[in-house]
């Protein structure tokens, strides 16, 4: 059967050629072609004999598996270009320093992140302190806290207006107007400047309106444009976030009305019930980051830190006590 198959094409190239030059008819070289196929079949013998598959007997072939990875997501307080630009560098450093696939995820706010751990779809968090208290509460569990650019492992939040402002000059002028902060769960965009407020005096309820920074992402740079534009009164950002707007807007317009106290800074958590192998195998690696490595320098400069160190929960007491003066006990402000 094989040399029949064999020989087919070529017997019928040879019958279009010569059907081409005029050398047959149609119905001759019709004729030809099932002369062809008879004489083909015939050909076979048994010097081709038929092979039995056995169809019972079955090997499993799989492919090999790569190490099952992580996923890693900064709490959204600037855009996802931002946070991928601010961490990329991380995050491709932690998967070559530990073996471990890490993929960096993009939750759209912060209460999606809080339900992406909860799910289980998010591994490692890099948050803030107020959102740990959440997660905790989910079962995750601090094992590092960041130092800041300051050089200190604390933050502060700063209280901010147009400089050509005239009915805002102290933190007392503040009643009244429209305040708009970063997200109801963010640190230094609105606790700690909630906080501030109320140790002078002020109550929520003191404002016109208290309004948060529409939109995925990219909140702590909505909050300076709209006070810049004059849409509000008085923003609260994380220190830190102005510096982000060089060049994107005349920065001599805002003024810093007020700075919080500091407070502990970003940390990092993992889920309940991730491998203890992976997570301290991450905390290792990122331990040994250090400025005075020009490669491990870049990566921690671009994510807006200057080391990553070892954390505990004990080391959040402030922002519990915080949150208990605020009566924010059951984690919604």
């Amino acid at each position: 059967m094989g040399r029949m198959l064999r020989e087919l094409p070529a017997t019928a190239r040879a019958l279009t050629r010569a059907a081409k030059r005029g050398c047959t008819s149609p119905a001759g070289l019709a004729f030809a072609l099932v002369a062809a196929l008879a004489f083909a079949l015939a050909s076979c013998s048994d010097e081709e004999p038929a092979k039995r598959v056995d169809l019972t007997k079955r090997v499993e072939i799989t492919a090999p598996g790569a190490p099952e990875g992580v996923t890693y997501a900064y709490l959204p307080q600037y855009s996802h270009a931002i946070s991928y630009k601010r961490h990329r560098g991380l995050v491709d450093y932690l998967t070559r320093a530990t073996g471990i696939p890490v993929r960096q995820v993009f939750p759209a706010t912060f209460d999606e992140h809080v339900n992406m751990v909860a799910r289980g779809e998010i591994d490692i968090s890099f948050s803030n302190p107020f959102i740990y208290t959440r997660l905790a509460k989910l079962g995750s569990r601090v094992f590092a806290r960041i130092v800041e650019p300051t050089g200190e492992p604390y933050f502060r939040g700063q209280i901010i207006c147009r400089r050509d402002n005239r009915a805002i000059r102290t933190l007392a002028d503040c009643r009244g107007k429209h305040w708009i902060a970063v997200d109801p769960f963010s640190a230094g965009g609105f606790l700690f400047a909630l906080g501030l407020f109320h140790d002078n005096g002020i109550a929520r309820s003191d404002f016109a309106e208290v309004a948060f920074a529409p939109g995925p992402g990219g909140s702590q740079e909505k909050v300076v444009m709209a006070v810049y534009a004059g849409t509000y009164d008085v923003g609260s950002v994380r220190e830190g976030t102005l510096d982000l707007l060089k060049g994107r807007i005349e920065l001599d317009r805002i003024r810093v009305l007020a700075r919080t106290r500091a407070y502990p800074g970003w940390l990092y958590s993992a889920r309940r019930g991730l491998d203890q192998d992976k997570v301290q195998k991450i905390a290792k690696a990122m331990f040994k980051l250090s400025m005075k490595d020009p490669e491990a320098a870049a990566i921690l400069s671009t994510a807006g830190m200057r080391a990553i160190i070892p954390a505990r929960d004990e080391e959040y007491a402030p922002i519990l006590d915080l949150v208990r003066r605020l009566g924010l006990e059951d984690g919604r402000p």
